[in-house]
């Protein structure tokens, strides 16, 4: 189980770096009470004291990236305190609102000659503005997106984004859905742009310089170290990117200068799932060794070790709560309380769960190597919703088009897919992404088709949406914020084995546009 006082003692020292910051000769007793009070959030561990630590940390990084530009750089405000900045900085936020919206107003001709009642009534959508906002982005307020999809027409298909030259095991989104990587099984990691589609590759480097970053030499009965990479994670803020693999480190990345500044050893197995804790540097790592690490990338060390599952570790995800929900092939599902070092346990009934996401801090999804897509929720020790058969075997083509030029994949009727391949592991759900704070979900497989969901309101179950034709296995989703586009990682094998083969798939990363409705 976890070690408490481990936990606790690295909890408080992360804490302490900011303090050193904004050290002065004279204290200043209002850095006191701040920290009294952020030992009282750590040590409770009642809900409310989470949710406002929560809260926090959405204020700071929305006010921080709206007034990015006019902060760095200005001299003026070089002498200022934590608290001096944090006021301008908010300050500044509000007062873009309030210009935003007074010119939707002379827009819309309704400006109110008497100042003060307009300045008030504008002073209030800003902050009903705020606190929508807020709501949706901590799960407490579902965005209704699944409804305003619109049928994809017979035209309307993936677009080849990036080429790899083997199976695309991992593909993940920044903040902003601006930027994505991907990575595939020859360790070729890419950062690409959405609307462009320009690549950059990160480049592995030597051997000396991932010692000097804190590697350990191969271990076992490997030689040489292994640049197969099984997962990727971006923090929310886009600076870090995580890889982990077959030689057992997580490594990081800086996205600015796409190069390698530290290696984590302590695995003793691949490392399998990556994810950050959205708003925080915190990152995850589940591997074939059982056990969960978390690390600060921040900070360049290691936290814990979190134990429970009695297999390999497939999948794991994270909101913006100190809650992880991981599956491993021991068929279960882990809910990890991480303040409160507890776990929740959730069998599968009969079949071995693949993947998992967050649909928010007490809902669920998941996907199972029999075909089917469950529902749960943090209430029940099993599945509330089971969709069976949710990716049946379909019509694939047997052999690759003779266009290799042609970046559309297919997207018309099934029937015209060719020869069937009678094998059950098409049917495996590998990968499923929901749409963050909305009802709208995706889920892959092998069979040809990307499937989208709704998640019907008040846990009354999980409705077919869509099918998106698209051949190969789809080893990772990942959807934009706003739902605008599916992103998607093929190729021609799973991406945690070679169990099944599918010539006619290319490896790649690509991209569907959705049509919503206003």
């Amino acid at each position: 189980m976890m070690k408490s006082k481990k936990f606790k003692n690295n909890n408080n020292s992360q804490n302490g770096h900011r303090s050193k910051r904004t050290k002065s000769d004279k204290p200043d007793p209002f850095f006191d009470g701040d920290s009294k009070r952020r030992k009282k959030i750590v040590h409770d561990n009642d809900e409310d004291s989470i949710k406002s630590s929560d809260s926090d940390d959405y204020e700071d990084r929305d006010v921080a990236a709206a007034v990015e530009d006019d902060a760095e750089g200005n001299e003026m405000f070089e002498d200022e305190n934590a608290v001096e900045k944090r006021k301008r900085l908010a300050d500044a936020f509000l007062e873009k609102m309030r210009a935003s919206l007074r010119k939707e107003e002379d827009e819309d001709d309704e400006v109110d000659e008497r100042g003060g009642k307009e300045d008030g009534d504008r002073d209030s959508r800003v902050a009903r503005m705020l606190q929508a906002q807020q709501l949706e982005d901590s799960g407490r307020v579902r965005k209704l997106i699944a409804s305003r999809v619109q049928k994809p027409g017979t035209t309307d298909g993936f677009r080849v984004l990036v080429k790899h030259r083997q199976s695309v095991t991992s593909v993940v989104l920044s903040e902003d859905d601006s930027k994505g990587f991907s990575a595939s099984k020859d360790g070729y990691i890419v950062q690409w742009d959405v609307d462009s589609g320009k690549t950059e590759a990160y480049a592995w480097p030597s051997e000396e310089v991932l010692k000097s970053h804190g590697a350990k030499d191969p271990q076992g009965r490997a030689k040489k170290r292994s640049k197969h990479v099984l997962a990727l994670a971006v923090s929310s803020d886009g600076r870090y990117l995580a890889s982990g693999g077959f030689d057992r480190h997580v490594h990081l990345w800086d996205t600015r200068t796409r190069e390698h500044i530290q290696a984590f050893p302590g695995h003793k197995g691949p490392v399998s799932c990556l994810t950050f804790r959205q708003g925080t540097s915190e990152l995850f790592s589940g591997s074939y060794d059982r056990t969960i690490k978390i690390w600060n990338a921040e900070d360049r060390s290691y936290i814990t070790t979190l134990f429970g599952h009695q297999s390999d570790v497939l999948t794991i995800d994270c909101l913006r709560k100190e809650r992880l929900l991981t599956v491993a092939r021991d068929r279960t599902m882990h809910l990890w309380k991480v303040p409160e070092e507890s776990q929740l346990v959730f069998r599968a009934s009969a079949s071995s769960l693949e993947c998992c996401c967050f649909i928010n801090n007490d809902e669920f999804l998941s996907g199972s190597d029999d075909g089917s897509i469950e529902h749960w929720s943090v209430l029940r020790k099993k599945p509330l919703h089971i969709v069976k058969n949710a990716h049946p075997s379909l019509m694939i083509p047997s052999k690759p088009d003779d266009d290799d030029d042609d970046d559309d994949l297919p997207n018309g009727d099934k029937d015209d897919l060719g020869e069937k391949v009678c094998s059950s592991v098409n049917s495996w759900v590998s990968s499923v992404s929901v749409c963050r704070g909305s009802d709208l979900a995706a889920s892959g497989a092998g069979n040809g088709v990307v499937r989208l969901w709704e998640i019907e309101s008040d846990a009354k179950g999980v409705r077919p949406l869509y099918e998106l034709p698209l051949v190969g296995y789809v080893n990772s989703l990942a959807f934009a914020k706003s739902g605008n586009f599916l992103v998607a990682g093929v190729g021609k094998e799973p991406r945690l084995g070679r169990w099944g083969s599918l010539p006619a798939a290319r490896h790649g990363v690509v991209v569907h546009q959705l049509q919503l409705s206003k």
